[in-house]
């Protein structure tokens, strides 16, 4: 099957908000890993409790995955045949994409410092995990964000 340039796009956008949006998350959790390790290693009974810090910037690569997945249904890739998409229309679906690939991308990055601080906190005040979580999950309200807006921008454009 040969695309066009407009589907080409289209798929360049669901691509890129699962790349992005991954790829920070990937980097966060991998970052958050290595504090959870070096603290669970002086205080184990912390564990359990710095997993859900660890997991937090993994949401980004969730929300990524969310606007691709409604891009390749929107194009009705998941239906077996492809729409047929203008190239003003595929240009429209990566813009659509910018807010939660970009944002979630950094967002995951600064959401696993903060986490991995929190870490550090309940390491040595493990009553102070909900403070930790609190902290970490502000972070989060900037992907929400960007995930809202890349949502309603994928909804307006129409195949």
């Amino acid at each position: 099957m040969e695309f066009s340039l407009g589907q080409v796009l289209a798929l360049v956008g669901a691509a890129l908000s699962t790349l992005l949006a991954g790829m920070g998350s990937a980097k966060g959790v991998g970052m958050a890993g290595q504090t959870n390790a070096g603290v669970s290693t002086e205080n184990p009974e912390v564990n359990s409790k710095l997993l859900v810090l660890q997991l937090l910037p993994g949401t980004q690569g969730i929300y990524g995955f969310l606007v691709g997945v409604m891009i390749l249904i929107n194009t009705k890739v998941l239906g077996g045949t492809m729409s047929a998409v203008t190239v003003e229309q595929g240009l429209a679906f990566i813009a659509a994409v910018l807010p939660v690939a970009v944002v979630g991308y950094f967002s995951a990055v600064h959401q696993a410092k903060v986490a991995s601080a929190g870490m550090l906190m309940v390491g040595e005040h493990p009553d102070m995990s909900g403070k930790a979580i609190t902290m970490t999950v502000l972070v989060e309200t900037y992907a929400v964000f960007a995930l809202l807006a890349s949502i309603l921008m994928v909804m307006a454009i129409q195949v």
